[in-house]
């Protein structure tokens, strides 16, 4: 007669055991940690609760009857990550290359099911071969299932991949539809066909790293948001990220005690940015300046270097930041800006993240391949997602505010609560010069000194219109402040939105500008 102590202790010990101790050992020797290894890295020290440990997969076909492991490739179950609740699946290379079964799916079905219940993220460690080809269609169908959950999720509750393996064909949809995808680097790659596809199809050779490795994905592709070197920096970057985020929808970001004076004044300030309007400089320089403990978590550091997205404190409060980089592109937007933009304010939007936009922009970027790559579209999608998000507004025009950039640019006109500028901001149609050629045309032509005539133009429009007073003049700038004061005027501006209520008109949903 067996011991039920027993059965149960063989079973978690099999289970526990995952593929074998020569499988665990490969995936060390590859630089890569176990799923077990990395649940517990991730989660608070003795908090993880795991679900399904005994689940095995229901295949019968090409000799898979006798290769059950319990578990079936992937840990899952809840824990806490600084005492907050998170729910987290982690697949297990170790067992069938971590592919994805019937079984499998439904285990992560059920943590995403249990997330949107219970209100709290849940994190996705990926690390597999694809779906399980013994069993056909109904792994398949355990993508979809769990593709619709992400959909549903989305803006809900927080989702955050990891991508430490990996991750090909129809798996790379659920990372894509999450918040944020975090890929390590030499260990992870993602596609959708392959390098041996694609060279026999268009006859083009690339390897699995140039094709979807790490940096590809974080500066070509934009798919990733974060590129680390390894498994433990993954999960130790998960962990920051999740510290600035709420539990879910309904609920706030969580406000953290700060030592750093609220009423700090940075002198620096008041000398970084150029007297020369076209001379760069780094706006990350007066982010880092601005916000709590001089500390600023980038989003998309690789992607579109010329606009920066990214979670700081103000006071304690998570804030997300948007702000044109002048030392790239001059500041301008451009296609990949626009989107990386939008889905960035989309995020902190529905989480109840407020933005704060530091705005120096002289356009959009020009050219034949902007315009026919859909600038218009593109642009657009910023735009719609400034003026839709009704969360607090907060912006500060450090230098230029030029066209419908300065528009887009989370403006007075769109919602914005409060609105701030430099007395080095310069908001206008266009830039003197251009403006000049536009005005003066016909002067110029006629003039007997052409240069000195626009010159003197030049300083005239500059000082009539390329500062911040007329449109404080007009209201549509709060106040002129001195840069020094940046960080005082945000916090308390804060302060004042932090009971802000705003809503949107009825409707099941708007139709962004895809």
């Amino acid at each position: 007669m067996h011991d039920p102590n027993a059965v149960l202790q063989d079973k978690v010990a099999r289970a526990e055991a995952g593929g074998g101790a020569a499988r665990r050992e490969r995936q060390h020797a590859e630089g890569k940690l176990t799923a077990r290894e990395r649940v517990e890295l991730l989660l608070d020290e003795g908090t993880f609760e795991e679900l399904d440990k005994l689940v095995e997969h229901r295949c019968l076909d090409f000799g898979m009857a006798e290769q059950k492991i319990p578990g079936d490739g992937v840990v899952s179950g809840h824990g806490r990550i600084d005492g907050r609740l998170a729910f987290v699946f982690a697949q297990d290379f170790t067992v069938f290359g971590g592919s994805l079964s019937e079984t499998n799916a439904q285990k992560i079905v059920k943590v995403m099911d249990l997330a949107m219940k219970m209100g709290a993220p849940v994190i996705g460690l990926n690390d597999s071969g694809g779906a399980r080809i013994q069993e056909g269609v109904a792994s398949l169908g355990g993508y979809a299932d769990i593709f619709l959950r992400n959909t549903l999720a989305s803006g809900v509750v927080p989702q955050i991949s990891a991508i430490l393996g990996p991750c090909a064909g129809g798996a790379v949809y659920s990372p894509a539809i999450t918040d944020f995808n975090v890929m390590v680097k030499d260990t992870a790659y993602m596609f959708v066909t392959g390098p041996d596809v694609i060279k026999t199809v268009t006859h083009e050779e690339v390897s699995k790293e140039e094709l979807g490795g790490a940096m590809t994905h974080n500066v070509k592709s934009g798919v990733a948001h974060f590129a680390v070197d390894d498994d433990r920096a993954c999960l130790a970057l998960i962990r920051e990220l999740v510290s600035f985020l709420p539990q879910n929808n309904l609920e706030d970001p969580p406000v953290l005690k700060s030592e750093d004076p609220p009423d700090r004044a940075d002198e620096e300030l008041d000398t970084l940015i150029p007297q020369e309007t076209n001379k760069p400089y780094d706006i990350k320089r007066l982010i880092a300046a601005i916000v709590d403990d001089r500390h600023f978590l980038e989003v998309h550091e690789h992607y579109a270097p010329n606009i920066v997205v990214g979670f700081a404190r103000l006071g304690g409060r998570s804030v997300g930041i948007v702000a044109n980089q002048p030392a790239v592109l001059a500041g301008c937007l451009d296609i990949d800006a626009s989107v990386k933009g939008a889905r960035f304010v989309r995020f902190c939007d529905a989480f109840n993240i407020p933005l704060v936009t530091f705005e120096d922009v002289p356009g959009f970027l020009p050219g034949t391949a902007q315009e026919w790559g859909g600038i218009i579209r593109h642009g657009a999608k910023l735009l719609y997602a400034f003026a839709e998000a009704t969360v607090p507004k907060l912006t500060v025009i450090t230098r230029k505010a030029y066209g419908g950039a300065y528009c887009v640019m989370a403006s007075k006109h769109i919602r914005t609560d409060v609105n701030f500028a430099y007395p080095t901001a310069e908001i206008a149609v266009m830039g003197p010069e251009g403006a000049v050629n536009i005005l003066y045309r016909r002067e110029l032509q006629a003039a007997e000194d052409p240069v000195a005539y626009r010159k003197a133009k030049v300083e005239e429009f500059k000082d009539k219109f390329a500062n911040p007073y007329v449109a404080a003049d007009r209201g549509f700038v709060d106040e002129v402040i001195q840069p020094r004061d940046t960080r005082r005027k945000l916090i308390a501006a804060l302060e004042m939105c932090k009971h802000k209520r705003d809503k949107n008109p009825p409707k099941k949903h708007g139709n962004i500008p895809l």
